[in-house]
């Protein structure tokens, strides 16, 4: 019989998981082939953001070294403002270094709605709720590429 203090207990209308190490919320990010899972920690004390966010066990600065996607990735936290602190640990995996910031974008917006609520209008006004569906077309038998047909030649 398993120990009761070790078991995951998870609530469907709040999304919030306690375990342990303490209370998180969870969110699922996904853009093109990029799946991210994360999870969201309320923390005590304040902490440079930037520093609090671990992908893939390493700091937001090493996975992602150009700031435009450590930007796209913080994005939803400039929302809410400065008015908390947390801790995010993501495991993001398949696609592109912006798919996969983008998808640890939607990721974090979500968790954070179940976080607050409140936030759910401004997270949606901004755009960081709204999955982007968009994926690479297959390509078809005969054509060079999707879409892209062989040139055609009279003689």
């Amino acid at each position: 019989m398993p120990d009761k203090k070790n078991v995951k207990k998870e609530s469907r209308a709040t999304g919030k998981t306690s375990k342990k190490n303490g209370e998180y919320f969870s969110g699922v990010g996904r853009r093109k082939t990029s799946v991210a899972r994360l999870r969201l920690f309320p923390e005590r004390e304040k902490a440079a953001l930037a520093d609090s966010v671990t992908i893939n066990e390493r700091k937001l600065k090493d996975f992602f070294p150009l700031p435009e996607f450590r930007d796209i990735v913080l994005a939803p936290f400039g929302v809410m403002g400065t008015k908390k602190s947390f801790k995010v640990l993501v495991k993001v995996s398949g696609g592109g270094i912006r798919g996969q910031a983008e998808a640890a974008r939607l990721g974090i917006a979500r968790a954070l709605v179940k976080y607050d609520e409140n936030l759910r209008k401004a997270l949606r006004d901004k755009g960081y709720l709204t999955r982007d569906g968009r994926i690479v077309e297959r390509k078809k038998p005969g054509l060079k590429k999707a879409r892209r047909a062989p040139q055609w030649k009279k003689r």
